[in-house]
């Protein structure tokens, strides 16, 4: 395999507060029934720590849910899992129901850069980019990519480019990120 280095130019984080970002990837014939035992029993999970946002994904991976979870340090999050393991309606009600439900769980932790600011958007479809609607991103996209300075920003940059993913999400009832 070639190794692969990854390098930050950014300055230091000056925060502690950091984003978990949660992936599960849900058995196909589960997923109502997961979206569902989630929807009633989220507030089990939520009087632990801070709920961002949580989406079902429509496109780029079905049967997949994404959620984040803001905490404030590490330590914070090492108490949160150490509560929850120690909650018997958690592990009741919720946990031991949804595990078998998962095929897979992925975790990524990420900071904000210093220069963005989380804030809640006025649309109601989510990507990575807000959007009033899938058309609409079409629309955008297609506007972009007949303007020559994006054509030629990302020709210049695609080089570096180590991976992308695009997804389309819908926010669960519950989730405080609409």
């Amino acid at each position: 395999p070639v190794p692969c280095v990854r390098l930050s130019t950014g300055p230091q984080q000056e925060h502690q507060t950091f984003y978990e970002f949660r992936t599960y990837s849900i058995r196909p014939d589960q997923n109502a029934a997961f979206l569902k035992l989630t929807n009633e029993k989220i507030h089990l999970r939520t009087a632990h720590s801070e709920l961002i946002g949580y989406w079902s994904i429509e496109y780029g991976g079905l049967n997949r849910v994404f959620h984040i979870w803001k905490y404030d340090s590490f330590s914070q999050r090492a108490g949160v899992r150490a509560a929850l393991a120690q909650n018997p309606s958690w592990i009741s009600e919720y946990i031991s129901k949804a595990i078998p439900m998962l095929t897979s769980q992925d975790n990524e932790v990420t900071y904000l850069v210093p220069w963005s600011h989380l804030k809640r958007p006025p649309q109601e479809v989510h990507a990575l980019w807000w959007f009033e609607s899938a058309d609409q991103r079409a629309e955008v996209r297609h506007k972009a990519h007949t303007d020559a300075r994006v054509v030629a920003a990302v020709r210049n940059s695609v080089v570096h480019l180590d991976s992308q993913e695009s997804k389309l999400m819908f926010p669960c009832p519950f989730s405080p990120l609409k």
